[in-house]
């Protein structure tokens, strides 16, 4: 016997990575879980890199080595200014024009298939998953807030957001081009870098508080204290996707509120539209009844498998569109970095702006 065919074996890996992965009421689709894993991989190796970047910089090596532009997704605030200030101007910055493509791509995706991305692409919002996962592993179980501490909490990003947003919007037209060309926006990536690689002792505990409160309340961060998440879940508001749930084949057996990591009640609704919704699809994993739950667009049904997909390759062709564009590489030169990177402890490389 020679074993099964080729496309049996792509079929056997297509129906396993279609399938679930965890226990009872915390069950996942394992391409959600594939898709974090390669994301997070992929975002280690552009610390790395950037690591490389900087060090080599600051040793005045020419030519230095390839500065990963992903580096920029953790420059989010930077992003939204790039995207007002395109919106002011009509053309894209080139200090930091990935940032700006990065929430784009984000908000597109809310806008068509809910927060997807806080569920699938970002890395924090995986950290903050695993955390969740290990809190289950050590204490066995994950616990809520009381309902008005809950509810207080929640608002504490989008007053967040209300901050930054003001503060961008109130720098006006020319505040902001002027602030997106100055010396400190310029670095701000390295400036980044070099506040993680050098945390100081109130950051370092700020940062072990949210990841044990992730441990003990899953999403913790995102759900309390993400301006991020809560812009898009206002785009995600109007998105026309949405979990519908089947009340004739429903059991009540509340599976999907337990599962569901935004605490939406699943069980109680006949279409999920609240902002807070993820996108997740793990309310669709842990059911037990086929075609309970669905995840429709304006009434077209998607698979999980051809979710997943759908978000992945929005993602991915987003990137390759801005890289094709000549809008995912900055225009800041090796010799401007290096001479830069020497004097970021002058008073000129201090935070001025949002």
């Amino acid at each position: 016997m020679n074993g099964p065919s080729r496309p049996k074996r792509i079929d056997a890996f297509l129906r396993w990575i279609g399938g679930v992965t965890g226990r009872g009421a915390q069950r996942s689709f394992r391409l959600r879980l594939a898709i974090q894993t390669i994301l997070a991989a992929t975002t280690i190796s552009i610390g790395i890199s950037f690591v490389r970047f900087y060090r080599a910089a600051a040793a005045g090596q020419l030519p230095l080595p390839q500065r990963p532009p992903g580096a920029e997704g953790f420059l989010p605030i930077s992003g939204v200014m790039g995207l007002i200030d395109w919106a002011y101007t009509g053309r894209l910055n080139t200090i930091h024009p990935a940032a700006t493509i990065l929430v784009i791509t984000a908000i597109l995706l809310s806008l068509l298939l809910r927060k997807s991305f806080c569920s699938w692409i970002c890395p924090i919002g995986f950290l903050s998953e695993l955390l969740a996962r290990a809190g289950r592993a050590v204490f066995g179980r994950n616990w809520r807030l009381w309902r008005w501490l809950d509810v207080l909490l929640r608002g504490v990003k989008y007053l967040l957001m209300i901050f930054f947003l003001w503060s961008i919007l109130a720098m006006g037209r020319l505040g902001l081009a002027a602030f997106i060309e100055s010396p400190y926006n310029r670095v701000s990536d390295l400036k980044m870098g070099l506040f993680f690689a050098h945390l100081s002792l109130t950051a370092l505990a700020i940062l072990v508080i949210l990841a044990v409160g992730s441990m003990f309340v899953q999403g913790f961060w995102c759900r309390y204290f993400c301006p991020y998440g809560a812009l898009l879940g206002i785009f995600s508001f109007l998105s026309p996707t949405r979990v519908v749930r089947d009340p004739a084949r429903c059991t009540d057996c509340g599976l999907c509120d337990q599962v569901c990591m935004a605490r939406l009640p699943v069980s109680r609704s006949r279409k999920v539209i609240n902002a807070e919704c993820t996108g997740c699809l793990d309310c669709l994993a842990v059911c037990p009844v086929g075609d309970t739950l669905t995840v429709r667009t304006a009434g077209r049904r998607w698979k999980p498998v051809q979710f997943a997909v759908a978000v992945f390759l929005i993602f991915i062709l987003m990137y390759l569109g801005a890289r094709s564009l000549g809008w995912w590489n900055n225009s800041i030169t090796d010799q401007e970095y290096i001479e830069r990177v020497q004097q970021l402890n002058t008073d000129i490389y201090r935070h001025t702006g949002p």
